[in-house]
């Protein structure tokens, strides 16, 4: 089982050419390069070549590098698109979309250009609308087209949206952060959580961070590299959680429990759905130290 780490997920201003820099010697798994919420509409332009440059120079090293493009409802978002289709980063992130059909959309003019498949899909979820559509909005993956891979929590636009308050343990909207989670399950994505915006409250982070892993997410979107370290250290699998794993995963491979379904382990009733967790997990945290992070 090969899997790509996304505990982290950092924004950075496509504008921002120092910030860019500095991603490239981050511990961060991917780097988010905004074109659009962090880019006033005049200098679009210039951070769409700025980005441009930036990807082409390289040096990210084993960070994905994605491309939060504009809208598919503004002027924008083709010249996005076609900078994307030369440069080849790892991913599109597409903000705002609530049905369906917008990733289609930009699925043909994907196909339009022959762009490489190598690049993913990465759409955002932070409407009601989106909420509402998750599952048609989930089983676009099932066209290879579409290239969907990932789902992306925007907890801010969307408590806004609601009219609901973030507060701690984020009430009013895990109803909302599950139901895209089972979404995403059920066709085989991945999914991030939105960003915690309190930059002066770390166990705040900390402690969203686990609720996120708790619940089911990947990993989290940061709006800031001091958020990386406590990110990252919530979703890498600790030191009991691997011995465990490994020692459900060698208890299933004993010849004599090849066929068993349930067996015993250390006092307590194992299933083989265990031993499927705890292969994912062991993938999760091999393909984490091949990163060296």
């Amino acid at each position: 089982m090969s899997l790509r780490p996304r505990r982290s997920a950092l924004y950075m201003p496509g504008s921002n050419n120092r910030a860019i820099e500095k991603a490239r010697s981050l511990p961060v798994d991917a780097v988010i390069l905004d074109l659009e919420d962090s880019i006033a509409p005049e200098a679009k332009a210039a951070a769409r070549e700025q980005v441009r440059a930036a990807i082409k120079a390289g040096g990210f090293g084993s960070r994905e590098v994605v491309v939060r493009i504009n809208g598919l409802d503004t002027e924008h978002w083709l010249a996005d698109v076609d900078m994307v289709h030369a440069v080849r980063p790892d991913a599109i992130l597409v903000p705002k979309v609530s049905q369906a059909a917008t990733l289609e959309n930009l699925a043909s003019r994907l196909m339009d250009l022959g762009t490489d498949h190598k690049i993913k899909v990465w759409a955002m979820v932070e409407t009601p609308l989106a909420i509402l559509n998750l599952r048609e909005i989930a089983a676009v993956a099932r066209d290879s087209e579409t290239r969907l891979a990932c789902l992306v929590i925007g907890t801010n636009d969307l408590a806004k949206e609601m009219r609901a308050r973030i507060v701690p343990g984020r009430a009013p909207v895990l109803p909302l952060l599950i139901n895209a989670i089972l979404a995403a399950r059920a066709y085989g994505l991945d999914i991030l959580d939105g960003p915690f915006n309190d930059l002066a409250n770390p166990q705040g982070l900390a402690d969203e961070c686990a609720q996120a892993h708790d619940i089911g997410f990947d990993g989290k979107t940061l709006i800031h590299p001091n958020q990386i370290a406590p990110c990252n250290a919530a979703f890498t699998p600790g030191a009991d959680e691997m011995l465990q794993a490994r020692a459900i995963i060698a208890a299933f491979d004993l010849p004599e429990n090849h066929n068993k379904g349930v067996i015993a382990l250390d006092g307590r009733m194992v299933e083989r759905l265990h031993a499927d967790i705890a292969r994912r997990t062991v993938a999760i945290a091999d393909a984490i130290a091949e990163r060296g992070s």
